[in-house]
């Protein structure tokens, strides 16, 4: 058996990339946020949210609860798992 010291972290190059899409931008716009105003409400950048939205950043667990929460939507709406 292995230590855990040799156990994988998940974090090295071996590690598929995540992909998640998500409907963060349908879902802001809907509701009539920007992008600004959705951050402030997570607690993240106006940077943040448009990397979400361009697909190109997949959030920590508490950020995604975080926006779903300030979409008014539940975490399966907003985040699903991509191919």
């Amino acid at each position: 058996m292995r230590s855990p010291r040799s156990w994988s972290t998940g974090a090295g190059p071996s590690m598929a990339k995540a992909k998640i899409r998500n409907q963060v931008r349908r879902l802001r716009e809907e509701r009539g946020l920007t992008q600004s105003a959705l951050a402030r409400a997570s607690g993240c950048t106006r940077q943040t949210i448009i990397m979400l939205e361009q697909e190109r950043y997949v959030p920590s667990l508490s950020l995604a609860f975080a926006i779903a929460r300030n979409l008014d939507a539940a975490l399966e709406e907003v985040f699903q798992p991509g191919a």
